[in-house]
């Protein structure tokens, strides 16, 4: 079973538990992946500073990560 992505869930971590959410974060206009401050930022977080509803945000990267 795939882990749960919630909003306290750290960006870096979601990368390395599946590397093809990148095009989710980069297409709410993260693209600040590489920075290793926004790896260590929850998904709340980055979404508060870009202006994404978080609900959404961990739905979508849910049901990708749950699609492999």
């Amino acid at each position: 079973m795939a882990q749960q992505i919630t909003k306290d869930t750290i960006i870096g971590d979601i990368l390395e538990i599946d590397s093809t959410t990148a095009p989710i974060f980069l297409s709410i206009g993260m693209h600040c992946l590489g920075c290793p401050a926004s790896r260590g930022e929850t998904v709340e977080q980055a979404c508060m500073v870009h202006g994404v509803d978080a609900d959404e945000l961990v739905q979508k990267l849910n049901e990708h990560i749950a699609s492999h």
